[in-house]
């Protein structure tokens, strides 16, 4: 069982990127051009490296390789996107790594690349790139290469030496554990679970009994042994049940026009432990979004890019007016969720507007575009 954190630095201890490892300071997989560029390293990584695991670390500066992170992404239907825009499509997993120094709400991105021995190339065009086009790995940079290449091996050696040398082992286990209920969620509820004498699994959050049935708030779920988040959030409402074999989270988030408020079940997700070491991870979108009147919706909209154009230009806002920017994400993803496609572009307009404006309200709007990539996935 390999221990995601020291991997990591395993990789970054390989100073220069090369034909194994990439490393990023963010990928942006919601535009055209980075999700591109994402889809180009993840070709060239399969193709240079067909019979080991290759690896990208989101959250990395290049020059010196320090360590500054990137918000948690829980995209678990990235293979999707792979699958569609690549022939011969590798095996691919986006995980949340937590660092000791890192703020709460900030972890490195590890994504693992595993080839399936055969050439990968883009399927249809995106972007730039056209489709069929093949990439490789030269050093530190993807470039298009010849359809008829032959794939070799060259770094099989290299990559066993850093996996094995990120070995978990019971006292790194242990440690994670303690920091985990003792350090960084002191304040918090915490408990933990063991399955088949070889995963633990560590959650943290604030709870509340509703019909006898428990729900956490501000969140955070951890599978030790591997040093990976699998879920965090400081604004949505979780249940958790586990069996001997399986633990399940059920996230619900909170929406409405107003406050007329109502929770609505998200997204299921259940990791499923077996006995010769391996777990596997189902996760099944529920949402049912709430429907409106256009006409209503109309209005919110419009009353909602007036407000980022106020707040854009300084311009002091009426106590009605402040109450109408809290909901301001909500509203606007509830206006998607109805039809209003262009509300997704408005919302990429007014994230640098809310970020400098009011920390809250910048949370809540990355939540509502979590939100929408997970249904537009779907």
């Amino acid at each position: 069982m390999i221990n995601k954190r020291l991997l990591v630095k395993n990789l970054l201890a390989h100073n220069d990127e090369n034909s194994f490892y990439d490393k990023k300071r963010f990928i942006s997989i919601g535009e055209k051009e980075g999700k591109a560029k994402f889809l180009k390293h993840v070709c060239a990584l399969a193709n240079s490296n067909p019979q080991n695991n290759s690896y990208i670390v989101v959250g990395v500066e290049d020059e010196d390789n320090k360590i500054i992170g990137v918000d948690f992404f829980d995209d678990s239907k990235i293979q999707n996107l792979v699958n569609a825009y690549l022939d011969n499509p590798p095996l691919i997993s986006y995980e949340n790594i937590p660092f000791p120094h890192l703020p709460e709400d900030k972890v490195v991105g590890l994504v693992t690349i595993k080839s399936n021995g055969k050439v990968c190339a883009l399927r249809k065009n995106i972007w730039k790139y056209y489709g069929g086009a093949v990439f490789f790995r030269e050093g530190s940079i993807s470039l298009p290469k010849a359809f008829d290449i032959v794939l070799k091996n060259i770094n099989s050696e290299k990559v066993a030496t850093i996996e094995q040398h990120a070995r978990n082992n019971i006292e790194l286990t242990l440690d994670g554990v303690i920091d985990f209920i003792n350090n960084r969620h002191a304040d918090l509820n915490s408990s933990y679970k063991v399955f088949k004498e070889q995963f633990v699994v560590c959650w943290a959050g604030i709870t509340k009994q509703v019909n006898n049935k428990t729900y956490y708030s501000r969140v955070d779920i951890e599978l030790i042994n591997e040093q990976v988040k699998l879920f965090y959030s400081t604004l949505d409402e979780v249940s958790i049940s586990y069996d001997e074999n399986s633990f399940s989270t059920l996230e619900y988030v909170q929406l409405g026009l107003g406050k007329q408020q109502k929770y609505y079940p998200l997204e299921e997700v259940k990791i499923t432990f077996s006995e010769n070491g391996s777990y596997k991870i189902d996760s099944e979108l529920v949402f049912e979004p709430p429907k409106h009147d256009k006409k209503t919706l109309h209005h919110i909209y419009n009353a909602n890019n007036a407000l980022i154009q106020k707040v854009e230009k300084d311009i002091t806002l009426t106590p009605a007016e402040k109450l109408d920017l809290m909901y301001l994400p909500d509203t606007y993803l509830i206006c998607y969720l109805n039809g209003f496609e262009e509300a997704m572009s408005q919302m990429d307009y007014a994230r640098p507007i809310l970020k400098s404006y009011d920390r809250k309200i910048y949370q809540s709007l990355k939540l509502a575009q979590r939100i929408i990539r997970k249904v537009r996935y779907n």
